[in-house]
């Protein structure tokens, strides 16, 4: 065989050999995509075509989510049990149901568990006052979840979702409303960014690392906590992480549901108990007063506490 040949039979050889590598790979790809994972639902069934369209969100890139103003893919709806009329002070029970732009249910099974939870509500009052985060269970129907909510006071509740799909492994939400009756809160304003507030002998305070925050520019909050006789701060972690912080803006658009920093990074968040303190990365798009939620457990007791913040233009 001569010189040329044997070349030839050489790169045919290795481009054979590529080639079975490529076929390997890519049955390989296919095998573990249609590996069963519990759900039926896949990636596309979370996709929403056209203009002003929700995209799933990375959660290792905090920030405000406009909720609200934009399609999401996930249908949620609500309902009283019973046909009962919410109103301030008394607790109802709901029905919660999700489904996906194409009617397909989504149940326990369709999401992954995230701050060890299938689905998050963050449901706040018109007035920014009354805010809480609760965790719906499975109810009786696929798609459908339960749970309880006691309005402190009255008016157009607005209920935000927070959930990852497993067909995605991407954050996504979705939003539904409900009136409540009783009156509603009026004019408020809560303890403003780089005040101390003192709780139950605690000092507690929201600071910007890098000064004001500026309207679609990356920006940080810390959170921090230490008791007033100096004792270390007997702090529990809620949903896995030490405090959540929760960002509204006056309209109620959307939210960013924020974790600590070195949480995100894959490293320990466990504080210096003596004066734990949390830094938050966030992204705000507009300028406008956004109070921000503080949620977190001391000596076995949940506390939320809100601070005013201003994002320049």
């Amino acid at each position: 065989m001569g010189t040329d040949e044997q070349k030839m039979t050489r790169a045919g050889v290795r481009w054979g050999s590529v080639a079975w590598i490529t076929v390997a790979a890519l049955a390989l790809y296919v095998g573990f995509r249609t590996m069963p994972t519990g759900t039926n639902l896949h990636h596309m069934d979370f996709q929403v075509s056209g203009a002003n369209a929700l995209e799933m969100c990375d959660p290792a890139n905090p920030q405000f989510i406009p909720v609200v103003a934009v399609r999401s893919p996930v249908r949620m709806e609500l309902r009283p049990q019973g046909g009962a009329e919410p109103s301030a002070g008394r607790e109802t029970r709901w029905v919660l149901t999700l489904a996906t732009s194409g009617g397909k249910p989504i149940g326990p099974v369709d999401l992954l568990t995230v701050h060890t939870r299938k689905l998050h509500l963050m449901l706040v009052d018109p007035t920014l006052r009354d805010y809480q985060h609760l965790h719906p269970e499975p109810g009786e129907r696929p798609g459908e979840w339960v749970f309880s909510h006691t309005p402190e006071l009255g008016g157009v509740y607005r209920v935000f979702a927070d959930f990852t799909p497993a067909a995605t492994a991407r954050g996504l939400y979705s939003f539904a409303e409900y009136t409540a009756a009783g009156e509603e809160g009026g004019q408020w304003r809560a303890p403003a960014l780089g005040e101390d507030v003192e709780r139950a002998g605690h000092v507690l305070r929201l600071d910007s690392e890098k000064g004001a925050l500026k309207a679609g520019a990356p920006g940080s909050l810390a959170f921090s906590i230490r008791a007033k006789d100096g004792a270390p701060v007997p702090m529990e972690p809620v949903m896995g992480a030490y405090v959540h912080t929760t960002a509204f803006d006056e309209a109620r658009s959307g939210f960013a549901h924020l974790h600590p920093r070195a949480e995100e990074a894959g490293a320990s968040a466990s504080p210096d108990f003596k004066r734990p303190n949390f830094a938050f990365d966030v992204m705000i798009p507009r300028a406008g007063r956004y109070v921000v939620w503080a949620q977190f457990s001391v000596g076995g007791r949940e506390w939320f506490q809100p601070f005013e913040v201003n994002v320049e233009g």
